[in-house]
């Protein structure tokens, strides 16, 4: 199926992907990609959309340089990834990428702002972790650990960590799938200031369709194809958001 492209104001390009499959092998073959063209644009944040299993995890973490295409290829910058070797990509996930999961994956002996500076200790340029919590709300909490902090706080301290080095690119995968509502907008609201203050092309997985309607662009998957592309004319705010 082709996508339904839709043309963007963002003329600066930051992603091309052309062609990606991912296939897994065993007894049968699983497809979790099949042939997905796209371009992300600086500064823009995107929604990929779609159900379990219809290949966006896949793509971000392909994107993000923790998985390899089974073919295809894709561009960071103009730079093909898909010819990195495996210390290129170490230094393309490090200086560029920050990543942000269901699950936040901090570390129970650590305080907020240690966690933080696991990152800021082996950036180039990075933010303080006291600058990095503060911007996404936690200014207040630097000092206490995961145990202390309620599940949006802990997920905001992962969007912080993933921050605090200034990527390029901020990957989201279902960053409000462990949340309640009230809890997910905030959590929303640190990674749209992110992407607005910092300039970061931002990409957030999810399958709650409300979220759709914050993005630049919405990207719409199913088996392991992109099947639209749409422009959102209007952003609403997280807080406009009804779940």
């Amino acid at each position: 199926m082709t996508p339904v492209l839709a043309s963007a104001t963002h003329q600066t390009e930051t992603f091309r992907a052309l062609g990606l499959t991912k296939t897994y092998d065993g007894e049968t073959p699983v497809y979790a990609l099949r042939g997905v063209d796209l371009e992300m644009f600086e500064g823009e944040l995107v929604v990929l959309l779609g159900p379990s299993g219809s290949g966006k995890s896949t793509l971000l973490n392909i994107l993000g340089g923790l998985d390899q295409p089974t073919s295809g290829k894709f561009y960071f910058r103009g730079r093909e990834v898909t010819t990195f070797s495996q210390h290129e990509l170490t230094m393309y996930r490090r200086d560029n990428v920050g990543f942000v999961f269901q699950f936040y994956n901090l570390i129970p002996s650590l305080t907020a702002r240690e966690n933080v500076a696991l990152v800021t200790e082996i950036a180039k340029a990075p933010m303080t972790p006291d600058e990095a919590l503060t911007m996404v709300g936690l200014g207040h909490r630097l000092d206490h650990f995961p145990a202390q902090l309620s599940g949006g706080e802990q997920q905001r301290v992962a969007i912080a960590r993933a921050i605090a080095k200034k990527p390029s690119v901020l990957l989201c995968d279902e960053p409000t799938g462990a949340l309640d509502s009230k809890t997910g907008i905030v959590v929303l609201q640190a990674i749209v200031r992110a992407n607005q203050e910092l300039g970061t092309t931002t990409a957030v997985i999810t399958h709650n369709a409300v979220m759709a309607s914050m993005a630049d662009r919405v990207m719409r998957f199913a088996d392991g194809q992109i099947v639209s592309i749409e422009r959102n004319r209007t952003k609403l705010k997280p807080e406009e958001l009804s779940w």
